[in-house]
């Protein structure tokens, strides 16, 4: 680049700049393989929150506690909105005629949702059996759970409050387990299928304490 001088000598070449050259910032694979796995995971969360909402469905819920063995009405139920219902197995909402009328094989609790293994056709009393409920400390209980259809024998235990011998051996009661609760106070309410005849010796027993329950089949 040339420059005229005041005087008029002649130009002179002035100084000239270089060309800026500008530096292109390399990408970090690793920072590029984030940016994807993070576009990815947000493709998954989306799908996931669609086939959430698809899968909402109308099933049937417990709305008043219904006992063991009662027969299911109407009104005991209610219907409810569930997204993804499908994994809990619920009973829906169309097949509400089919419930009414039967049975509740275990105790319903209102706010639940209903399935089909809580309810039974079948007769939860065979013939000449009567149905009574014993309250037990957890620590009375021979397993953690009990469940319908399970085995049990109750034994009486000594009275403690005479002297007059007592057999060792206790007097033995067979019984069916029809279902088992745990109330607010961590106890436990056993409802049994006894043989007719032996149901008020087990009542006097259990009223004085008296009743031990053993385990002897799980169904």
């Amino acid at each position: 680049m040339s420059l005229a001088t005041r005087n008029g000598t002649g130009s002179v070449d002035a100084p000239v700049n270089p060309p800026k050259v500008v530096r292109q910032r390399r990408v970090r694979p690793g920072l590029l393989g984030l940016a994807v796995l993070l576009i990815a995971l947000g493709g998954l969360g989306a799908a996931f929150a669609v086939t959430s909402v698809r899968a909402t469905g109308s099933y049937l819920a417990v709305s008043r506690q219904v006992e063991v063995g009662r027969e299911i009405s109407a009104s005991d139920l209610v219907t409810v909105q569930v997204a993804g219902g499908q994994g809990l197995r619920p009973v829906p909402a169309s097949r509400l005629d089919e419930v009414v009328g039967k049975r509740a094989a275990v105790a319903l609790v209102p706010g639940t949702l209903l399935t089909l293994g809580q309810i039974t056709d079948n007769p939860l009393l065979g013939p000449g059996q009567q149905q009574i409920a014993l309250g037990l400390k957890t620590a009375q209980v021979p397993a953690r759970q009990l469940h319908p259809g399970d085995k049990v024998l109750l034994v009486s235990t000594p009275d403690r409050s005479t002297t007059a011998a007592v057999d060792a051996a206790g007097t033995r009661f067979s019984a069916i387990v029809i279902d088992m609760v745990s109330p607010a106070n961590d106890d436990k309410v056993l409802y049994l299928a006894l043989v007719t005849r032996d149901v008020p010796a087990v009542v006097a027993l259990a009223a004085q304490g008296r009743i031990a329950v053993v385990l002897t089949e799980a169904a």
